[in-house]
């Protein structure tokens, strides 16, 4: 009997990195100090050289890395922010939170990314920032995106939650926006061991806010210039993390080679493959095929015990929660899509056994 095959597989990446990330996590205990200490303040210059930023800010989640640069930049009721409809939910909460209301753009239908056309149709004067998703390990047009933003004084954040360590013209993702917004949580290509975010911003203004911003709205200890969040990544995420930053680039090496044996082993297959746009590097988050048999090949994977996933079956807007400010929007793209992707096991210890036994399970019923 075949064993099962897990979507992603956090259990083995302890076990290959057990030693080291041992040591860190005694290390935090020995110290005592299990919050915005020396673990916090290392990791944080450490991803931000990584990233090629000024600043990085560390915070408990995704969606926090998301939310507080809105809050930083002023961002309230009656503003607008553009963000595509196809994505994690947490990207319009972001908005959300703030009071403002998520405008949404449709996606280009090979990367799923954020199309620079829609995004520019849907400018008003209340429009105040976009927030480019980099769906899946591949950057969005960020030549195109920047540009829109500087001609129309926009504030630009990079969701960055799903593509550490990609690049988009030889510049990492994170670095290119007023802010970058990266999750840690368990499943990402730098995980941590629970839920974890951070910021990266060239500005020194706002790295001073965010500083206070994720800690109760002070700069001094009893002493609040404003409310804030209680948003701060804890010692022991980052010892972790500390660890597998180290191992980053060999692990999205691996996740890539993956991707290219997924590719050989599903060449003529009836399923679109991923695109890549060569504009970049694509650290393969996911591999994300389409097809319209996608619920059938997803039921036979299942029968062989074989994990899938589908991200995401309805897009930001028709979700019910987004009823009452998205009635009559219409993004073709996003709403074709969600009904034909499926997203494959892929992690950086992935055999090529269990590749090609996955792919095979494809073929054969997508033919």
């Amino acid at each position: 009997m075949n064993p099962n095959i897990q979507m992603v597989d956090p259990a083995a990446e302890y076990r290959a990195l057990k030693a080291e990330i041992d040591a860190a996590v005694g290390r935090v205990f020995t110290s005592g100090r299990f919050v915005l200490g020396p673990e916090g303040e290392a990791f944080e210059r450490e991803i931000a050289q990584f990233i090629g930023a000024r600043h990085a800010v560390g915070v408990n989640s995704g969606t926090d890395a998301l939310h507080l640069p809105l809050v930083a930049c002023g961002i309230g009721p009656g503003d607008e922010v553009i963000i595509p409809g196809f994505t994690f939910f947490a990207t319009g909460e972001a908005v959300s939170y703030t009071g403002a209301t998520p405008v949404f753009a449709d996606v280009d239908p090979g990367t799923f990314n954020l199309d620079p056309n829609s995004l520019r149709s849907l400018i008003t004067r209340k429009t105040k920032a976009v927030i480019a998703v980099h769906l899946f390990g591949q950057c969005a047009a960020l030549d195109e995106i920047d540009r829109i933003c500087r001609e129309k004084n926009l504030i630009l954040v990079e969701d960055c939650a799903q593509c550490i360590g990609a690049d988009y013209e030889g510049r990492r993702a994170g670095s290119w926006g007023d802010f970058g917004g990266f999750s840690f949580y368990p499943t990402k290509n730098l995980a941590a061991a629970g839920d974890a975010g951070l910021i990266t911003t060239n500005k020194p203004q706002f790295d001073s806010v965010l500083r206070m911003l994720r800690h109760h709205g002070s700069r001094q200890t009893y002493l609040h210039d404003r409310v804030g969040w209680n948003s701060r990544l804890d010692e022991l995420q980052a010892a972790v993390l500390r660890v597998k930053l180290t191992h980053l680039a060999r692990f999205n090496d691996a996740r890539r080679a993956v991707a290219r044996r997924y590719r050989e082993k599903l060449a003529g297959a009836n399923v679109v493959l991923p695109a890549e746009h060569g504009r970049g590097t694509h650290v393969y988050h996911q591999f994300t095929i389409r097809s319209e048999r996608r619920d059938a090949i997803r039921e036979a994977l299942a029968k062989d015990g074989i994990a899938s996933s589908v991200f995401y079956p309805m897009p930001l807007h028709q979700q019910p929660a987004y009823e009452g400010i998205a009635r009559g929007v219409s993004l073709p793209v996003a709403e074709k899509v969600s009904k034909t992707v499926l997203s494959l096991p892929i992690h950086p210890l992935l055999d090529e056994a269990s590749i090609d036994r996955i792919a095979a399970c494809v073929r054969k019923t997508a033919a």
